[in-house]
């Protein structure tokens, strides 16, 4: 386990997606807001360059889709770990041949590909928060518990829990990974509910940071050679009280990722790549 550990965060490759112009206006929401579609495409765009530029990994950019409007949300698609990659049946039905594209993208890395084809399962790649120890999978609006056991099933090293998601989209819109060991929390009470039973069912002591507002708990972790850990997180123009929580991480590379139009519908910093270690002669 030391050794699975010591790989946790540690990414060769992301897979990404252009957002359409669809998005402003089709893109599923919880709450009616207008989106700035050029906006919207320049954060987006300002996220890759990071992924590519500052931190070097290989970026695979996959084209945008006007006929399906929340595409540029990749995460939701696919869960990939270790060399496997299990491709997911979203929970909204209009997503779900967003995972033709992306299960191509991952069987050209060389990755072993699981089918998720039960009719009765539902899995969005949001709803899975990987510790690098465990998954925990939320049952939310679009995650079910025969979801959750198929992916059991692709990952059978791993145990594998589930979290009711009683409020927000996802489990990470309001948490994700900061490392090994360090679960970012939202302060509100339905995240810090699906904390407490993520400690009560953990056979694992996790510390926690816990940042003020849910959506800016959505981090990306990494830890890259030559970098060190590394954390993209919510801007202090967003969210000026979360940003500076993350100033208590002082050994990280900390990188500020704008995101405030895709966030009017749902989407958070993790939603817009999929990260993948592929190590050599894999």
């Amino acid at each position: 386990m030391a050794g699975l550990l010591e790989r946790f965060g540690c990414y060769t490759h992301a897979v990404v997606r252009g957002a359409p112009a669809s998005l402003a206006t089709e893109a599923l929401r919880s709450v009616q807001a207008e989106v700035d579609i050029a906006k919207a495409q320049g954060e987006h765009q300002a996220y890759v360059e990071v992924l590519r530029n500052r931190l070097g990994l290989e970026v695979v950019e996959l084209p945008a889709d006007e006929t399906m409007p929340d595409c540029v949300f990749v995460e939701d698609a696919a869960v990939v770990c270790g060399d496997t990659a299990l491709i997911t049946r979203p929970g909204a039905e209009s997503r779900r041949k967003e995972t033709e594209t992306m299960r191509g993208a991952l069987k050209d890395l060389g990755l072993n590909i699981v089918d998720m084809t039960d009719e009765n399962a539902t899995l969005d790649g949001g709803d899975v928060l990987f510790t690098g120890r465990e998954f925990f999978v939320g049952l939310s609006k679009r995650t079910n518990q025969r979801g959750a056991e198929i992916l059991a099933d692709a990952f059978k090293d791993y145990a594998v829990s589930t979290v009711p998601v009683m409020e927000g989209l996802h489990l990470k819109s309001f948490c994700s990974m900061g490392g090994p060991g360090l679960i970012i929390i939202g302060s509100s009470d339905p995240a810090q509910k699906a904390l407490k039973i993520m400690q009560q069912m953990s056979d694992h002591r996790y510390d926690k940071l816990t940042v003020p507002d849910d959506i800016a708990a959505n981090c990306i972790y990494m830890n890259l050679p030559s970098k060190g850990h590394v954390l993209l997180h919510c801007t202090a123009e967003e969210f000026p009280e979360s940003a500076k929580m993350f100033e208590k991480l002082k050994d990280y590379m900390l990188i500020p990722v704008s995101n405030a139009e895709k966030v009017k519908v749902d989407g958070a910093l993790t939603c817009c790549s999929v990260l993948i270690n592929k190590r050599a002669n894999v």
